[in-house]
């Protein structure tokens, strides 16, 4: 248990490339994708057991409830060795992929992961500000995209500025902006990357050098006085969305 509780903390998950996911459809899903599994817990009702070939401890509800990080336990709790995944930001001349300028709320973070895997973005290039993404908020926000998409720690400015300085110099870099040009009216490729700042002062003044094409999601209708700007999991669902929508 003691062990458990330490990998709450970045630095025992880093020291050990671990991370725990919560709930059978969580890590159902990373059993699917085939997450090393080193460790589980779970009830006699999980059904998970003929799946797992690390070791399994079998655990009552109370004391399912006395490791787990969420407030309502769900059958079994599970520790996944961290990928190691090569980062390659060339996918971006030919892929639409998700960048975030230091998003620092997990439940945030993992909702946009979710909402990449959702939209067919299988690559997020996170700045070295952001959330952990192995931080226990952060997985179960995922709801199991990490099976899906690959989550890169980068410096952000230099690899969007190897992007725009590289071979293939026309990458777009989109990025949301108060004052940029309405999302509905601006010609959107896909490929390329969107840039997400951060939930209170948006897109940095080092990201923001290398953003090509300066997007908004306007409020309705325009005269109307609303909330100064979405949260950015919502921003990044209309933006997504968006782009998407132009390919059908």
């Amino acid at each position: 248990m003691k062990w458990l509780r330490s990998l709450e903390m970045k630095k025992h998950r880093t020291a050990e490339q671990v991370f725990v996911a919560e709930g059978p459809k969580v890590v159902g899903d990373l059993l699917t994708a085939g997450f090393d599994c080193v460790f589980a817990a779970m009830t006699e009702t999980c059904g998970l057991q003929g799946r797992l070939t690390c070791e399994v401890c079998m655990v009552s509800q109370e004391e399912l409830q006395r490791i787990s990080f969420v407030e309502t336990p769900q059958q079994v709790l599970a520790v996944f060795r961290q990928p190691q995944y090569v980062t390659d930001v060339k996918v971006a001349q030919t892929e639409l992929c998700l960048a975030l300028d230091d998003v620092q709320n997990p439940g945030n973070l993992g909702t946009i992961i979710r909402l990449a895997d959702w939209f067919g973005i299988e690559h997020v290039f996170c700045s070295r500000g952001c959330a952990d993404v192995y931080n226990p908020k952060t997985v179960q926000a995922t709801m199991g995209a990490l099976a899906h998409v690959k989550v890169h720690y980068v410096d952000l400015p230099q690899m969007l500025g190897d992007l725009c300085h590289g071979n293939d110099g026309n990458v777009p870099v989109y990025g949301t902006f108060l004052d940029g040009d309405s999302i509905y009216a601006t010609a959107l490729q896909q490929r390329g990357v969107i840039v997400m700042g951060n939930e209170g002062r948006g897109v940095s003044a080092d990201v923001e050098r290398y953003v090509t094409e300066r997007l908004l999601v306007p409020n309705f209708p325009a005269e109307r006085m609303s909330t100064e700007s979405l949260n950015v999991a919502i921003a990044t669902a209309v933006v997504c969305a968006e782009f998407r929508r132009r390919a059908l």
